[in-house]
């Protein structure tokens, strides 16, 4: 039971530290003081510590670098107070009750300082502690509880700009949300330690004027006591109680002395990273200043009836000092200008291929008020985004997306961004990081409040709207999604429709030995004895221009190993792979029925196209009668119209030969139309025509 009860007692104090007791200790130790009395051996030892604990705190704040790493400093001078006044009053009641006993009666540190400071002449020691009273009270005291209110208002007045400094950092990128954080935090820290310091330099002032009555009470009080309840002569009374009055007011004004001395020290201090003395040390070693005052010491020197040898000893160490720092000053910089001299600078450091720098496939610049859309630890969602949409277009493409570069650009307006591919500006937009994006898709009811824009990736009728209305939109039919979402789908977009400039050689060889990996020997009879990789990368591209993933690369080699001995062309080529590959190309065009709804040309117009296709032996130069294009184009975009009106997404089909360049000239002209051939249709797909164009249809 015993064991068990040690073992409890163990864990419950495991891991106490001690040091939490100094505070509670100290306290009670004053509380004791002024209550209880204390033998003169004790107060030696409470006198003496008392005199440590003031040097400590001078020392710490001579060498601390800024206030605030002192930030104890307004509580420990109030303990520091009341130790040395409870130290007052403990002393004070030995001395009226054993003083008549001789000048030991209140301990060896009283009587010592008592008969070495004042030498038995009380009229020197009332002087001395008149000195030292002036020096603490008139001038430490008073000009840093000057000090300490001029600090306290200026940095109270100082807040709100600093506040808003942190604000325009954080907006503009250069801190994150945990510097801010912490910035915010030393400037509360800093309003409440000198707050602190301006009420506690009043402890300081308190305490002198408390040391000089309790010298004049004790003087008092301590006379009466001896002559009227010991009766002792008044010139022994005096020699006794003033000697030890004297010794007391000493013993007890230095450490305040060093307490005041500390506290100006703390609010005079100026914020570097160097404490005081580094600071002293640094900007005291001026050899000017050594040289003017040798000068000035030498000719006083030579004054007759001035000690000559002390003006030209001190005259002559000042130069010889400053001739000193002078040649230390000289050497720092010699050795700065050669470890200069080692490093080549740009100005004549030889140009290489390492200066210039590599063209991002992809990027992203952000004006500085989009900054915290980027930045996950503040909550900024447009990194997860981004990643999102490149494993999203890898998976759908077939072959890895480059990462995006996502850099802040300060030429760009705060709420601006550019969607860059190597090196070029492809796309522009501008959001509104605090607001929500409300889209319109074209069936929505009711109104809703908000500023007008335009949805950046498709161009769609939007509202920026404020974040608490986003459920009331979605209610009115609105398709409602943030800053970093709008970004990511316009980089969505831009990427879908230009994924063929994705994929270049290093992509074709990344597919080629992924597919080598489970069909070694399809890979190895085609690249690069029969076919070389860049016109397979041609290929991939033109699959990819036309919305075409290059998932099924076995497919695609197959059908190249199968075409190659025909040509090496990359256009007729990618002709031929595409019917082998029909059933992926058809895949996102079927409707819910799993039919295929198509535009068709008239036969008459369709053979016309083939006839000038056949004259011609380069589609990318044929040139057509400008009336019949302009007709052609006008009909498909009337058909096209009318299709989607029925909800109906149409595909042109035309016969192989004309498809090609039918789909060159579409593709910027009506980019939602795919162009099909009749070959690349599966025999089992339904089909159902929606409309047959004519070139020379104008209703």
């Amino acid at each position: 039971m015993a064991t068990a009860n040690l073992s409890s007692y163990r864990q419950l104090f495991t891991g106490f530290d001690l040091s939490a007791l100094g505070i509670p200790a100290l306290v009670l130790l004053i509380l004791s003081m002024l209550i209880l009395p204390f033998p003169p051996f004790l107060l030696d030892l409470l006198f003496t510590f008392n005199i440590v604990l003031g040097l400590v705190i001078l020392v710490v704040a001579i060498n601390t670098f800024k206030p605030l790493e002192f930030s104890a400093f307004p509580a420990t001078l109030l303990l520091a107070t009341m130790l040395r006044l409870g130290l007052n009053v403990a002393s004070t009641r030995v001395v009226l009750v054993n003083g008549h006993e001789g000048t030991d009666a209140a301990g060896k540190v009283i009587a010592a300082f008592g008969e070495f400071v004042i030498s038995g002449n009380y009229l020197v020691g009332f002087i001395v502690f008149g000195i030292l009273m002036i020096i603490n009270f008139i001038v430490v005291t008073k000009g840093a509880g000057r000090v300490s209110e001029v600090i306290a208002r200026f940095t109270l007045d100082a807040m709100p700009g600093k506040q808003m400094a942190i604000d325009a950092d954080l907006s503009a990128g250069i801190i994150d949300q945990e510097t801010a954080k912490a910035r915010r935090e030393e400037i509360s820290q800093e309003s409440d330690f000198f707050g602190s310091m301006d009420g506690a330099s009043k402890f300081v002032r308190g305490d002198a004027v408390a040391g000089l009555l309790i010298l004049i009470i004790n003087i008092i009080g301590g006379l009466a006591i001896g002559m009227f309840q010991h009766d002792l002569s008044f010139s022994d009374a005096g020699r006794i109680y003033v000697l030890l009055t004297i010794g007391d007011g000493l013993v007890a004004q230095i450490p305040s002395l060093l307490l005041s001395l500390a506290t100006a020290i703390v609010v005079t201090r100026v914020t570097t990273s160097q404490s005081m003395s580094e600071q002293a040390a640094v900007q005291l070693a001026n050899p000017t200043a050594l040289y003017i005052g040798a000068a000035i010491l030498t000719i006083l020197g030579l004054v007759p009836g001035m000690p000559h040898l002390v003006f030209l000893l001190l005259a002559g160490g000042s130069a010889g000092l400053a001739f000193s720092l002078q040649r230390k000053s000289a050497q720092a910089e010699v050795d700065a200008t050669e470890e200069a001299a080692s490093l080549a600078t740009p100005a004549n450091k030889e140009l290489d291929w390492d200066d210039l720098d590599a063209v991002d496939l992809i990027g992203l610049e952000v004006g500085y008020g989009l900054v915290p859309l980027v930045d996950s630890d503040a909550g900024g969602q447009l990194m997860t985004r981004v990643r999102g949409v490149r494993k999203k277009l890898s998976a759908e493409l077939g072959f890895l997306v480059h990462p995006v570069r996502i850099r802040d650009n300060l030429d760009l307006g705060p709420n601006e961004y550019h969607i860059i591919m190597k090196g070029v500006v492809r796309a522009k937009g501008e959001v509104r990081p605090n607001r929500e994006l409300a889209i319109d898709p074209g069936h929505t009811h009711g109104t809703l409040e908000g500023v007008p824009t335009r949805e950046p990736a498709f161009g769609l009728d939007a509202l920026w709207i404020e974040p608490s209305q986003r459920d009331y939109a979605r209610t009115l039919g609105y398709t409602v999604v943030d800053a970093s979402t709008a970004i990511a789908t316009h980089l969505n977009a831009l990427l879908r429709q230009n994924a063929s400039e994705l994929l270049s050689h290093d992509e074709s060889q990344q597919l080629l030995d992924k597919l080598a990996e489970r069909a070694p020997k399809l890979v190895e009879d085609l690249v690069p004895d029969r076919l070389p990789l860049g016109a397979i990368t041609r290929v991939l591209q033109q699959l990819l221009a036309e919305g075409i993933p290059v998932k099924d690369m076995r497919t695609i080699v197959e059908a190249l190993g199968e075409a190659v001995d025909r040509t090496q062309d990359p256009d007729q080529l990618t002709a031929l792979v595409r019917p082998r590959i029909g059933r992926m190309i058809m895949q996102p065009l079927l409707d819910e029925q799993a039919q295929l709804n198509v535009l068709t040309l008239e036969p008459e117009f369709e053979q016309l196209l083939h006839s000038i296709l056949q004259q011609s032996n380069d589609i990318q130069t044929l040139a057509i009668d400008p009336n019949l294009a302009e007709g052609l184009f006008r009909s498909l975009r009337k058909a096209f119209a009318e299709a989607e009106q029925q909800n109906i997404a149409p595909a042109l089909v035309v016969s192989p030969p004309v498809r090609p360049w039918l789909a060159r000239v579409l593709r910027h002209r009506l980019p939602d139309l795919p162009v099909l051939s009749y070959a690349e249709i599966p025999d089992d797909t339904a089909i159902k025509v929606v409309g047959t164009i004519d070139a020379q249809r104008t209703d």
